[in-house]
This record gives structure tokens, C-alpha cells and sequence, in this order.
């Protein structure tokens, strides 16, 4: 195949779509023969992702990469900032957490310039490899005061002469402003690198924005290549904390299946994207909360993963839930705790070096047998395994924690799974009450029927089947005919190719 450009999806501002877009490009290539290869330079983002060597990216560079029909890697993000408070962020490079860092320190110019030359480094040895680099931009590219310490955005493009695409989110307002703006306060040579726009999340008629898209070419110099409308019936998996706000729409207004599942709504809820299949399994009607008394209600209770899992078991017992969740076991409810969910259903949770904080230890919720020690170096790696016991097919994930929770001293081990490398994992004090370090756990159809299988006679009259992995797939492939409908592909090809 021909050798295109990079070309990088750049945005006015933050959640404008570009993570979704690049992800529209990268099924687009892959469809098309190319070999394409997700980048973004420096990601910040709750959830991450472990890719096939055990090594810690942003999750929207895992969903592209699997747009695109490729494995994941460290070099398609060598940058990720996991935030740990309003002000500091825990900075993984490569893979593997180097500190933690507060902002100011993070952009003094002497570090971004070592860091520069990682990430770019990065990009050199995937381009190597891959055809072409679909890149993200991060926020908005008119940030003048952090111009001199950007990493991943038109100083990224210059470094890999990519095609910069600017999308706008028209929903929001103001967009003839800020696209205008964003290239008027480009230096000339970035401004050079912008070849064309993309108008995002249009409502209504788009006839009406016939005008809009001669003027804008007209004010900026710059093509519009496409006017893409808002949708809201096409899945894909995000990271970012906004696209967590979305889903939390109150529990009796969503769509209903047959259980009720409560994902409990954490202070530092990290790895979202855990419930992802949840939420389109049409057996099911899954609401995120903290309310005690939808808590009383569900029938399945997932405590999720968290960034700070000391801080938040004291807020759920502060607020009630952690009393609510024992209630609803008691009654009957299934309750589940994946990774740090895990280590609050057990007797305490420890951290003896301070690495969350100042609380040295808390009372877990007493729902499982174990007991936690934060600490040791993080652990980041994908998982093969089974049900303990063999029960079911085989089942994939990943785990990013620190920590180790083992059985209390005379209890007998009751793990959950049966790991490929010999290890057991989790623990299950039986049928309805189960915790587990595995991410992606709930992507597992086997395991989503042994956790639903006590509640058969309930799903008896909606018990259809439901592949996870086709969905997915059918999911890029809708988004690939969305963007190739509105967007003037064999222009954008033409931008690509030209000499």
C-alpha cells in the first residue's frame, strides 16, 4: 500500500469527539488495507488499559488500536497521567509509574524537555512499524500559556509532519470562534499544518449549516471536510471522566431488563469501562449510584475499581452505602468488588507506607474473608484463565493495582478464578458474593452467566444470548460508515497522499 501521512485528529477543546474519531479513522485504514496504528503522546485518564507485555496505557489507545485491528503498546501512549487528587497525578512512562507529580512540577520546561524526546522516540519506533499513525491531539490546541511545554499536540504534529485535523464540537456553542480562534493563534508555521475541519455533534438539519461551512472555509483558509452529526446509538468504549458523567442518568430512567444492577458510584471510580457490556446486555438495566435506597433495589451490586481505595471505603461508610450494600447481601443480592471494590468487601484494608494517603487502616465491609495491604510495586498485566473449578469456557482481562489481599489467617482459600500462570486470583465466599482483581472480567460471557445463573428463573423469560466481542466489532463498523458518510473521504486521502 501506498505510504500516507500521519494525520492527527487536534480539537478546540476537550470532549470534542476526537478520541471517538480517531477510532472512526482507524477501522477506516484497517477496511481500507492500510495498517494503521493508534498514537496520543501524553493521555490523562482514570482508565487504563495492560497491554500484551504487562504494561499501563490510556484505554482510548487500546480501543483504537483494537479499531484498527492491532495490539496494543506502550508506544501508541508513552505518556499517562492518572490523576490522584485536584492537584497531583501519578505520571506512567512507558508503561510503568515513575512518581507522582503536582502540575507545576510536571510542566517545568527542564522535564517536559526530557519527556519530549521519550514521546517522540516513541512515535519514531511506531511509525516505523505502521501505516499510517492516526494521532490525538489532547484539550484544545490554543493553549498559549502551556505552548512551550506541550507535548502532544501541533509540536507533536510538526515532529511527525502529520495532516492536522481540527474538530469543533458545534453542540456546545460558540463554534465559528473557536475554530477561527484556534488557528488565528497558531504560529504560522503550526497554521500550516492544520489541511482541514471537521464540525462535530450537529443537531437538526444540516442544511441549515450550508452557509456555515462556506463561511468558516472562508475565514480560516481551510476545508471543511465534514459536518458529522450528533449519535447516540453507536457504542464505543471511553475513558475520559466526562464521557462517566453521561451514563449517570437516575436509575428509573433508563432502559429496563429483567436485574437491576447497581454499580456503585465512587468519589475515584477508575476503570469504567469494566460495565461496558453490562450496559448493552438487553437482560439487564444497569444505573450507576450511590443512593442507599437503589442500593436496597438492585439485584446485582458492583463495587468498581478505584484510584484511592482507603479514601473512598471511608466515604461509603460516612455516607451509608457501605451499610447498604451489607443489607442488600443479607436479603439475598449479589455483590461483587473488582480490584479495589475487591479489597473493600474484605475484614480491613491496610496501608502501612502511607501510599494512598494518611489513613493507615480501615474496616473493610466484612463481606469477604481477606485482608488487604496496599503497597509493593504496581502490577500491570493481561490474565488467561477459568472459573475455579473449571466451570465454563475460558476467560481473558487485566489487572493494574497495588496491593496484595490474601485469605484471613485458619480461612481456607476460595479463589475465584484459576489463572494460566499458576496463580488463583480472587475470592468467593460463594455463588452471590465474589471479588477479583481481573478487569474486563464482566467482558467474559462465561463468567456474566455463572454470575447471572442465580438469578435464572428471573431471566428466564429474557435469557438471549449476548457476544460482547461481535458487538464490539459491529460497533467500529457502524462508526467507520458514520464518519465515511458525512466526511469527504477521497479528499481527505488526497490531503494524505500529496507530496
Amino acid at each position: 500500500m501506498k505510504r500516507l501521512h500521519p494525520v492527527m485528529l487536534a480539537g478546540t477543546g476537550s470532549d470534542v469527539g476526537k478520541s471517538l474519531l480517531a477510532a472512526a479513522l482507524c477501522r477506516i485504514f484497517r477496511q481500507d488495507g492500510y495498517r494503521p496504528a493508534p498514537f496520543k503522546a501524553q493521555n490523562m485518564a482514570l482508565n487504563s488499559y495492560a497491554t500484551p507485555d504487562g504494561l499501563e496505557i490510556g484505554r482510548a489507545q487500546a480501543v483504537q488500536a483494537e479499531a484498527a485491528g492491532v495490539a496494543c503498546h506502550t508506544d501508541m501512549n508513552p505518556l499517562l497521567l492518572k490523576p490522584q487528587s485536584d492537584h497531583t497525578s501519578q505520571v506512567v512512562l512507558h508503561g510503568r509509574p515513575i512518581g507522582n507529580r503536582s502540575a507545576a512540577d510536571f510542566w517545568r520546561s527542564e522535564k517536559t524537555g526530557r519527556l519530549r524526546q521519550e514521546v517522540c522516540d516513541a512515535y519514531d519506533r511506531l511509525n516505523a512499524r505502521y501505516n499510517p499513525i492516526v494521532m490525538e491531539g489532547a484539550g484544545s490546541i490554543a493553549e498559549l500559556n502551556l505552548r512551550d511545554t506541550d507535548l502532544v499536540n501541533l509540536p507533536m504534529a510538526r515532529h511527525a509532519g502529520a495532516d492536522v485535523l481540527l474538530v469543533g464540537d458545534i453542540d456546545r456553542g460558540g463554534v465559528f470562534a473557536s475554530v477561527y480562534g484556534s488557528i488565528a493563534l497558531q504560529q504560522p508555521d503550526d497554521r500550516q499544518l492544520i489541511k482541514g475541519i471537521l464540525i462535530n455533534k450537529f443537531r437538526g438539519d444540516m442544511r441549515l449549516f450550508d452557509d456555515g461551512r462556506r463561511l468558516l472555509e472562508e475565514l480560516c483558509g481551510v476545508p471543511v471536510l465534514g459536518v458529522l452529526p450528533y449519535f447516540n446509538d453507536i457504542h464505543i468504549e471511553e475513558e475520559d471522566s466526562v464521557a462517566l458523567a453521561r451514563k449517570l442518568t437516575p436509575a428509573a430512567c433508563q432502559g429496563k431488563g429483567a436485574l437491576q444492577v447497581a454499580v456503585i458510584l465512587l468519589r475515584h471510580l477508575s476503570n469504567f469501562t469494566d460495565f461496558d457490556a453490562l450496559e448493552q446486555d438487553p437482560r439487564l438495566h444497569l444505573y450507576y449510584t450511590n443512593n442507599v435506597d437503589e442500593i436496597g433495589r438492585a439485584d446485582i451490586i458492583v463495587v468498581p475499581g478505584t484510584k484511592s481505595t482507603l479514601h473512598d471505603l471511608y466515604l461509603l461508610r460516612q455516607s451509608g452505602v457501605a451499610q447498604a450494600i451489607v443489607r442488600a447481601r443479607r436479603r439475598g443480592a449479589t455483590v461483587l468488588g473488582i480490584c479495589g471494590g475487591y479489597q473493600m468487601l474484605g475484614v480491613e484494608v491496610c496501608d502501612p507506607d502511607h501510599v494512598e494517603g494518611d489513613l493507615e487502616r480501615l474496616p473493610g465491609l466484612g463481606l469477604l474473608p481477606v485482608s488487604t495491604v496496599i503497597g509493593g510495586d504496581k502490577v500491570t498485566r493481561q490474565v488467561t484463565g477459568e472459573l475455579a473449578g473449571s466451570q465454563g469456557g475460558p476467560l481473558r482481562g487485566y489487572e493494574i493495582h497495588m496491593g496484595a489481599t490474601t485469605p484471613l489467617v485458619g480461612t481456607p482459600a476460595k479463589p475465584l478464578l484459576s489463572l494460566d500462570d499458576g496463580r488463583d486470583d480472587g475470592y468467593m465466599a460463594d455463588a452471590k458474593c465474589m471479588g477479583t482483581y481481573v478487569h474486563g472480567i464482566l467482558d467474559n460471557a462465561p463468567f456474566v452467566n455463572f454470575l447471572l445463573a442465580p438469578w435464572a428463573d428471573k431471566l428466564a423469560e429474557s435469557n438471549r444470548p449476548f457476544d460482547y466481542q461481535a458487538f464490539k466489532e459491529e460497533q467500529y463498523n457502524r462508526l467507520a460508515d458514520y464518519f465515511r458518510q458525512y466526511v469527504d473521504m477521497d479528499r481527505l486521502y488526497q490531503i494524505l497522499s500529496d507530496e
